[in-house]
């Protein structure tokens, strides 16, 4: 029975170190996320301030490689 009850304990601490490297993982990406919104907020900024009031072209929009 105490056997069992050590496993579990070893289990448990197992799970418990999991959560937490997860916690930190998800913790890093919400930074980047946020960091990466807040580049592309300044990003469509800085293009509308550039260009406003030109009449965007279909052909401006296609990828490099057309």
């Amino acid at each position: 029975m105490e056997s069992r009850i050590t496993e579990l304990e070893i289990k448990i601490s197992y799970a418990e170190d999991l959560v937490e490297e997860l916690n930190r993982i998800v913790f890093r990406q919400q930074e980047q996320i946020d960091l990466l919104v807040r580049e592309i907020r300044s990003l469509r900024d800085q293009i509308q301030n550039a260009q406003p009031n030109e009449p965007r072209s279909l052909r401006d929009e296609l990828p490099p490689h057309y």
